[in-house]
């Protein structure tokens, strides 16, 4: 073996002319890198910049910033929906809720889906108000919160907790339609900026510390 190595070396000496230079390094297995490698086009960058900023709002409408998903995190995007037609404080949540939520599942506008944007909220979702022993701001789920897809779930949390007329709390007490109680999930930056830890956002204790 080691006579086989140092006869190996030899044939692989340094050589006499460049060219001879260019074809023992192709025989020693040396790939040459003085020509660039041409490896196609640079992968398409999106901006995730929120459209819509700043338009002027339609009579009878109000402003509300949605969470959409934008490459791996979350941005919020402003939309116009219409101003739900009842009194401010606990008869106006469960209206906005829904409201929100329509929003999460609509498809995102051209504009928005040309800056990068997307949903993962699914579109049968419902939501309802508190029941019997929750906390008067729960709001319950068709579907089990921590059974929701994380980006859903980081969408729906985030959109819940800075909304203006559900309180911005920071976070959502939400439930589902089994009798498990309800759990707060908080919207950090860190559930912004990676969706996937909303499935362990939840608080350890049902219910929140405010009910």
């Amino acid at each position: 073996m080691i006579r086989r190595g140092r006869r190996t070396a030899v044939r692989c000496a340094v050589p006499v002319t460049v060219l001879t230079l260019t074809l023992a390094a192709a025989g020693c297995g040396i790939r040459g890198t003085s020509v660039p490698v041409d490896a196609g086009g640079a992968p398409s960058r999106v901006s995730c910049h929120a459209p819509g900023a700043g338009a002027v709002t339609a009579a009878g409408a109000e402003q509300v910033a949605v969470y959409l998903v934008c490459g791996s995190a979350l941005v919020p995007v402003e939309r116009q929906v219409a101003r739900p037609q009842a009194a401010p404080g606990a008869a106006v949540r469960l209206p906005v809720a829904r409201v929100l939520l329509a929003e999460l599942q609509k498809p995102p506008t051209p504009d928005e889906t040309r800056a990068g944007f997307s949903t993962a909220m699914p579109g049968t979702l419902r939501v309802d108000g508190p029941r019997a022993g929750d906390a008067p701001e729960a709001l319950r789920l068709s579907a089990e919160p921590d059974d929701l897809p994380s980006f859903a779930l980081a969408q729906l949390v985030c959109t819940y907790a800075r909304s203006a007329a559900l309180g911005r709390t920071g976070g959502a007490l939400l439930g589902g339609p089994g009798p498990a109680a309800a759990h707060r999930y908080d919207c950090s930056p860190d559930v912004q900026a990676d969706p996937d830890a909303a499935q362990h956002a939840g608080w350890g204790d049902p219910q929140s510390e405010e009910s």
